[in-house]
């Protein structure tokens, strides 16, 4: 597909002319990013493990904004089902311009019982998942002289303030180490990599997971009172996305209420 020319951007259609590519999008933050990302005009490639009718269904919904969008059903913690993902976007679309790694597995174990199946799989799934999928849409990208590598973190990655989370804790800190990894050996290509790392969002999520009292008790730590929403992760990788985000890479952006401040 042709690319828009940038120099004449709509404003209300910053991304017109890309095709992105975003991981873990049949719900929740995912969802809201590859939604987001359609309505400024980018085609979208809407990814999932197991759940088909749910990634046919945002597939609808993009397609609904007048762009088109493909589901592809991979299990990101699986390199060779990564990179046949990638070839199929770009089979379809001709280059994936916009690469969002977002899928995340949250176990709350204390140390002693993580075993080492439990660390190998959430490390596959959280961490090398991101290399995977860099390391199949750098080339295009570095053909296309454009590119845009957008990791979704979290306050694990940057502060120590839940216990039990050793895996996720190193997934989280190293998605952005690999941002800025990607940043420096890339940007001669016209390719940015920045991190997203959301704090307290409204998502469906397993509350096995979490303390009972977590959501009082996070209400509690955000100045602004009130928990996020999945479009304000999504509007921040809009930012970085498009145009606006030319000038920034190996960055990152808190979306947190104000509960941390670095």
């Amino acid at each position: 597909m042709a690319k828009t020319n940038q120099t004449n951007i709509d404003p209300a259609k910053p991304l017109a002319g890309r095709t992105a590519l975003v991981t873990g999008s049949g719900q929740n933050i995912g969802k809201s990013i590859a939604l987001n990302f359609a309505r400024a005009g980018a085609n979208v490639v809407v990814n999932g493990h197991r759940n088909q009718a749910a990634i046919d269904d945002v597939v609808k919904e993009v397609e609904a904004l007048g762009v088109r969008g493909l589901a592809c059903l991979a299990d990101v913690a699986d390199a060779q089902a990564v990179t046949a993902m990638v070839r199929k976007a770009e089979d379809k679309f001709g280059t994936v311009d916009i690469a969002v790694s977002n899928v995340s597995v949250r176990l709350h174990q204390p140390f002693f019982d993580i075993e080492l199946e439990d660390w190998d799989r959430i490390l596959k799934s959280n961490l090398s998942s991101a290399f995977y999928l860099a390391r199949a849409v750098l080339p295009g990208m570095q053909k296309s002289k454009w590119g845009r590598i957008i990791h979704i973190s979290g306050e694990d990655g940057f502060q120590g303030h839940i216990p039990g989370r050793a895996h996720n804790m190193v997934c989280k800190a190293g998605v952005h180490a690999f941002s800025k990894a990607v940043a420096i050996e890339f940007a001669a290509d016209g390719i940015t990599a920045n991190t997203v790392s959301p704090g307290s969002i409204e998502t469906t999520r397993d509350w096995s997971q979490y303390p009972k009292n977590w959501r009082e008790m996070r209400l509690g730590q955000i100045p602004m009172k009130k928990i996020g929403r999945v479009d304000d992760i999504a509007m921040a990788c809009v930012y970085l996305a498009g145009d606006s985000g030319a000038y920034i890479s190996g960055q990152v952006i808190h979306l947190n209420g104000g509960q941390f401040m670095y």
